[in-house]
C-alpha cells in the first residue's frame, strides 16, 4: 500500500520523467489501464495520451484483454487510434504508467511489462492499491482516477484541448455516478465547469455512456431482473439484492453491455447493497458489489480476491453464482 497522500515530490518525480521520455520510437511512454476498461481507466489513459502527444512525446496506450477490443460505449472517446493491442507494447518500457489499476493483476497481459519498466508511474484512486510503482500518485480522496490524470497534465505544463477534456470528463461521470455520489465535493464540479469551458459537449457523453443500447438490451435486463432475489436479513438486517446475468441473457451482446443492469438493481429500497454476477464468455462470473451509505463492500470484495471502492467494488469466480453470494454474504455479515 502506498505509505501516505501524493508529496509535492512524487507530483515533481513523475512529471521529470515523462517530460524527458517518449522522444523517440525506441523510447516511447506506455500507458495501460486495467482489464475491461471503463470510462474511468480508458479516459483517463487516452486523455494524458493525447496531451503528452501534443507536447511531441511518442506513446503507445493498451489495455491487457485478449480479445483486445474497445467497450462499445466507449468508442465515442477521441484517441482510440493511439491504442494498440498488448502484443504491440514493448515487453520491458523504459517508462509506463498505468491508470486506474489498484494492483498489477488488474493489467492482465500487460503485468509482466509492467513488472519490468524501468521506470513505472501509478495513477489511481482506489484505497485497495498495492504501491506497485516505482512512483505512486494514488489518492483515495480523489473522485476519479481522471482528477489525477488531470492534475499530472498541469504539472507537465500541458494546456487542456477539448479531446483530452472529453476523455477526463467522460471518466469524472462516470466515477461521480454523474455527479450523485458523496465523492462529489466542490472541487469536483469545479474541475467539471473547467472542462465544459473548453467547449465539449456533456449531453454527448451522457447520450453515449448511460442513454444508449442495443435493443436486445432490454430483453437482457428483463430475464436478470425477473430472477432478482432479495435477502433482508443479510448484512445484519441492511439486507441484501441479487440477481445473475447469464451468457444465454447476452445473445450476442458483449459482457460490457450488462454493466449497467447493476444501476436498476442498486435502486432497490430494501437492500443496502445490491450484486449482479455477469457470466463471461468462459463460464465465469464477474461480480460487481455496491452499497448506498453503511457498508464497505471493498474490504469483502478484496477478501475475496477483487477489489474497488467502499461503496462500489467486485471480484471474479470461478464456482456457481450462489456459492459466491454465499461466500460474499458471510464477509458483509461481519461488517
Amino acid at each position: 500500500m502506498p505509505s501516505g497522500p501524493i508529496t509535492a515530490a512524487d507530483w515533481t518525480r513523475a512529471a521529470k520523467i515523462l517530460a524527458s521520455a517518449g522522444n523517440d520510437r525506441s523510447d516511447q511512454i506506455c500507458l495501460a489501464c486495467h482489464v475491461r476498461p471503463d470510462a474511468d481507466a480508458l479516459g483517463s489513459m487516452l486523455g494524458l495520451a493525447q496531451a503528452l502527444q501534443t507536447r511531441g512525446r511518442r506513446v503507445i496506450a493498451s489495455f491487457g484483454d485478449s480479445p483486445f477490443e474497445v467497450p462499445a460505449i466507449l468508442r465515442f472517446l477521441p484517441g482510440l487510434d493511439l491504442l494498440r493491442p498488448p502484443a504491440d507494447v514493448p515487453a520491458r518500457p523504459q517508462v509506463m504508467v498505468t491508470l486506474d489499476a489498484a494492483g498489477i493483476d488488474r493489467l492482465g497481459a500487460l503485468a509482466p511489462a509492467a513488472a519490468d519498466a524501468a521506470e513505472l508511474i501509478v495513477l489511481d484512486h482506489h484505497a485497495s492499491n498495492t504501491g506497485f510503482g516505482t512512483v505512486n500518485l494514488v489518492d483515495p480522496a480523489a473522485a476519479a482516477t481522471a482528477v489525477l490524470a488531470c492534475e499530472l497534465i498541469d504539472r507537465l505544463g500541458i494546456p487542456l484541448t477539448p479531446d483530452v477534456a472529453l476523455c477526463v470528463y467522460a471518466g469524472l461521470v462516470t466515477d461521480t455516478g454523474s455527479f450523485k455520489f458523496s465523492s462529489t465535493t466542490p472541487g469536483v464540479h469545479e474541475l467539471a465547469a473547467r472542462l465544459l469551458r473548453t467547449g465539449i459537449d456533456p449531453a454527448l457523453v451522457s447520450r453515449h455512456l448511460y442513454d444508449t443500447a442495443p435493443f436486445g438490451y432490454l430483453g437482457m435486463l428483463a430475464r436478470a431482473l425477473d430472477r432478482a432475489q432479495l435477502d433482508a436479513e443479510a448484512c445484519g438486517g441492511l439486507g441484501l439484492v441479487w440477481t445473475t446475468v447469464t451468457r444465454a441473457d447476452r445473445g450476442p451482446l458483449p459482457m460490457d453491455a450488462a454493466e449497467s443492469v447493476i444501476d436498476e438493481v442498486r435502486k432497490t429500497a430494501e437492500a443496502e447493497v445490491a450484486v449482479v454476477l455477469k457470466e463471461d464468455d468462459r463460464g465465469d462470473w464477474q461480480v460487481s458489489v455496491r452499497s448506498k451509505e453503511l457498508i464497505d463492500v471493498a474490504k469483502a470484495c478484496t477478501a475475496l480476491g477483487g477489489g474497488g471502492h467502499a461503496r462500489a467494488a467486485g471480484f471474479s469466480a470461478s464456482g456457481g453464482p450462489d456459492a459466491a453470494v454465499s461466500a460474499l454474504k458471510v464477509l458483509l455479515d461481519e461488517r
